[in-house]
């Protein structure tokens, strides 16, 4: 399916070097200041040919929207809007009409559909999350005025990573630096490195962490539809992402739950946990307490260098990709990251206005 949530839902279309990248969202509340200067900043976030270490691909990524907003504000109807492409070589991709790119969805969609749109990978391109970003940047609106904050950075880049709590870091930051990451050191570093693998034709991977803020308790939908399930589910569709997990995840297997319980206890006549090991969800709803998870990405699949593969008819042949491509994806999928959590939490917030008379 190409449509995205339950009560807020985004259903997006588009291929790389189609004519547009495009979508709807349904269920957005009416009534609701449309900055469109903020909307397109979280836009130029993700937007290619920002910095030396990601593609050199140049679009102005502009947004213009069909419907759905009448004076600066939302009318509660779908809103409709179009992302033109600008900036495509499909040249570039001629050689792939007929060969299978390791670790690309190139032979699984030829499974799938039978035909492919080979230029920049079509659909599995990640030029397909220029929705989700628009999409994320009006859930973010209403959220600002409810309080709740997304913010996500780059916590780690191969074997580089920041250690510690994320309450250690200033988020203001994380956007003054090309890697997106909140210590300017380590972002120096993390900077340095994907230039090198990226001069060598090869590419890297890492972690985006994510943590939002200000979330009410009673968030999310059991059995089937946890909160962590969801915000799980939305990470892992976006592309290149290869891992999940949230609060402590896996590093709390180490401990016994002695260590591990969060306390409840009270404060200025309000409950709330003197920890946080469960991220800020237990029983797959929302405890009140800050949200934070991790998201792995792959290194990207497409390297300049000769790669072994296989054509159409499974013969084998050597490629070398050719094209404009990111060395590290990281730095571009921050605000994708931040986009679908947006999303998510307000699709559930609305979600639990609905079982309230």
């Amino acid at each position: 399916m190409n449509t995205f949530g339950n009560l807020f839902t985004l259903t997006s279309f588009g291929e790389s070097h189609g004519r547009a990248i495009g979508g709807v969202v349904d269920g957005m509340p009416a009534g609701i200041p449309v900055d469109m200067e903020y909307i397109q900043r979280e836009l130029n976030r993700r937007r290619p040919g920002q910095s030396s270490i990601v593609t050199s691909r140049k679009e102005n990524d502009r947004v213009e929207f069909l419907s759905g907003i009448f004076e600066g504000k939302t009318t509660g109807t779908p809103i409709g809007f179009l992302v033109y492409n600008e900036n495509q070589h499909s040249s570039d991709y001629d050689n792939l009409r007929e060969v299978f790119r390791p670790s690309h969805a190139d032979y699984t969609y030829t499974q799938k559909y039978g035909v492919r749109d080979h230029r920049g990978g079509g659909r599995s391109s990640a030029r397909e999350t220029i929705a989700r970003c628009v999409a994320g940047a009006l859930a973010k609106l209403v959220l600002t005025r409810l309080g709740i904050e997304v913010w996500a950075y780059t916590s780690q880049v191969g074997e580089l990573s920041l250690s510690g709590d994320y309450n250690r870091y200033d988020f203001d930051e994380i956007e003054k630096n090309p890697v997106r990451c909140p210590d300017a050191d380590m972002a120096k570093r993390m900077e340095e490195y994907i230039g090198k693998v990226k001069s060598e034709g090869d590419t890297v991977g890492g972690v985006v962490t994510c943590v939002v803020r200000h979330v009410p308790a009673g968030l999310g939908e059991p059995v089937f539809d946890k909160l962590h399930a969801a915000l799980g589910s939305a990470m892992l569709s976006i592309n290149a992402v290869k891992g999940f997990e949230y609060g402590m995840g896996f590093g709390g297997v180490r401990y016994r739950g002695s260590q591990m319980n969060d306390v409840f206890e009270t404060q200025q006549g309000k409950i709330v946990a003197r920890t946080n090991h469960s991220g800020g969800i237990q029983g797959g709803i929302s405890n009140g307490e800050d949200i934070y998870f991790r998201v792995a990405f792959k290194p990207v699949a497409t390297l300049l260098k000769d790669i072994e593969t296989v054509d159409s008819q499974g013969n084998p042949t050597v490629l070398r990709a050719k094209g404009r491509h990111d060395p590290c994806v990281l730095p571009r999928a921050v605000p994708v990251v931040e986009a679908m959590a947006a999303m998510v939490i307000l699709d559930y917030y609305l979600l639990a206005q609905s079982h309230k008379l």
